[in-house]
């Protein structure tokens, strides 16, 4: 079991005119992590996926999706009951197949704007989520910066899911297209570091 300290804040959704599904990519296996991030678990025992779908819907998101892949079963029986896994087939490509099929899912939801986290972020404070989701719209390109770093979350915007999906594959994400198309940037370094884990 992983032991890391995180502080846990959960706060209710704040109203907006715009409907957001929310994203977790945790179908990787975690090479350097030594397993699954997707099992992974705070000190006191909670699943960093678990939390990490509990932070998108406390910051706005009415829907939340989990891309799952490496230890899917597991994975999937650790989510809240209101959360929906998204099964990766393809999650060894990287992280472009997760999220593919996540937008592919978000699709099929009513959603205006997307909000995608990865799963080996315990620490993001939901306030991270809600900063962002103030910008949300169908067009919206959203993404948080660390001191100038690009880091998660990130918003993507419903018209941009088509062209957002044609331009990620292998190992490599949203990254290049929300800076192509200008995406605002959204400061979050005074909430958290902003730094995923990737050892134990």
């Amino acid at each position: 079991m992983l032991r890391a300290r995180y502080a846990v804040v959960i706060m209710s959704p704040s109203p907006s005119e715009h409907t957001l599904a929310g994203l977790v990519l945790a179908a990787g296996a975690g090479s350097r992590f030594g397993g699954p991030k997707g099992l992974a678990r705070t000190t006191e025992g909670e699943p960093w996926v678990a939390r990490a779908a509990q932070i998108l819907r406390a910051g706005g998101c009415r829907e939340v999706l989990v891309a799952v892949g490496a230890a899917a079963d597991e994975v999937a029986a650790l989510l809240p009951p209101w959360a929906d896994a998204v099964r990766v087939d393809d999650w060894t490509v990287g992280v472009s197949a997760s999220l593919r099929a996540g937008l592919e899912a978000a699709e099929r939801t009513a959603a205006d704007a997307l909000v995608v986290i990865t799963v080996d972020t315990p620490a993001m404070p939901v306030e991270a989520v809600a900063r962002l989701a103030d910008g949300a719209s169908p067009t919206a390109l959203v993404r948080a910066e660390y001191a100038g770093r690009p880091g998660h979350p990130v918003l993507i915007g419903r018209t941009h899911w088509p062209a957002v999906s044609a331009s990620v594959s292998g190992d490599r994400g949203a990254l290049p297209y929300l800076r192509a198309h200008g995406a605002l940037t959204v400061e979050c370094g005074d909430l958290w570091s902003g730094e995923d884990v990737d050892a134990r």
